[in-house]
């Protein structure tokens, strides 16, 4: 058993407000609303449209694998945690991951698109920071916890 530590309670509440809860509005929006100006405004910017069928296939599929894999992960991993469960941890790093690994792959296809509609320091905060800074945090704080060490 792994009793939650402070840490732990700050990235427990860090991804429930920044991370899980727009991301579940966001991608709702995105599989039952996909060709709605709001969900464009949303993912490219205000008065933006897709830019070719492409661009629009990989948010639509975005929203299906977020809806299917990476929330419930999230989801399971955080309650896993507060309970003290080492599945918790296993699955809570796997979000982690998964968080950064498609933030990567958004820097080099979105960034040219998106940053510009938003600026500074709404992208490298709410719309793309956080969920690396998160992901990274999530990660490395639970390959410690697994180790032995308490923070």
């Amino acid at each position: 058993m792994l009793e939650p530590t402070l840490i732990t309670w700050i990235l427990v509440v860090f991804g429930l407000l920044f991370v899980l809860l727009p991301m579940l509005f966001i991608q709702l929006l995105m599989v039952l609303r996909p060709h709605s100006q709001k969900s464009r405004d949303i993912f490219i910017g205000k008065g933006e449209d897709w830019h070719d069928k492409t661009h629009f296939r990989m948010s639509f599929g975005a929203g299906w694998a977020d809806l299917i894999i990476w929330l419930p992960l999230l989801t399971a991993g955080s309650g896993g945690v507060i309970l003290g469960h080492v599945w918790g941890y296993a699955l809570w790093a796997a979000s982690g991951a998964i968080s950064v690994y498609i933030n990567i792959i958004l820097w080099f296809s979105e960034r040219e698109y998106v940053y510009p509609a938003y600026g500074p320091l709404v992208y490298y905060t709410y719309f793309w920071g956080f969920f690396v800074y998160w992901g990274v945090a999530v990660v490395a704080y639970t390959v410690l916890r697994l180790a032995g060490v308490t923070i």
